[in-house]
């Protein structure tokens, strides 16, 4: 009895150490995510504050960007249980994942979470773009070539993705 639990144990090691990393991985990931769009809200504020002609089209903005992180973090999170090849978990972060538009477009055709987030995205990259987009691209050129001017949001995402880079999954 003791021997079948004990090589029952051992049988099922692989299989958890492998889902720990996968869990690891994905949490790595989802701060990602987070810490991404945290930096999105930041500087769609700081556009915001200066012009508050710009606070439609933030809204706009931050929606696909949302769309566009969700997608990303639920293929990633697919992908590590079902298909790890089409991750790059050796690349810093940002470079774990590269869908194409074509990617993207047969992802939003499967009936399923990741076809439903991809069909969001997918949408958002097709649909005609906000009348007041170039107004805010403008304005965040503006306010990344003035350091002084993102200083705080920039330093908390820098903070945040050096500690998100620190973590060791294995």
């Amino acid at each position: 009895m003791k021997l079948s639990a004990i090589l029952l144990s051992l049988a099922l090691l692989p299989s958890s150490v492998l889902a720990a990393s996968t869990s690891c991985e994905s949490d790595k990931y989802h701060q990602y995510v987070d810490a991404s769009l945290s930096w999105y809200q930041s500087l769609v504020e700081l556009a915001v504050k200066k012009d508050q002609n710009l606070e439609d089209v933030g809204k706009w903005f931050l929606e696909g960007r949302k769309h566009h992180f969700e997608l990303n973090r639920e293929a990633v999170d697919w992908y590590l249980e079902n298909d790890q090849q089409q991750l790059d978990l050796k690349q810093p972060i940002e470079g774990w994942l590269k869908l194409t538009q074509q990617d993207v477009k047969n992802l939003a055709q499967q009936d399923n979470e990741l076809g439903r987030f991809a069909k969001k995205s997918f949408d958002d990259r097709q649909s005609k773009p906000h009348p007041k987009n170039y107004a805010l691209r403008s304005a965040f050129a503006d306010l990344l070539t003035h350091p002084g001017n993102i200083d705080k949001p920039l330093n908390a995402y820098n903070e945040k993705m050096t500690t998100i880079a620190a973590i060791e999954c294995k």
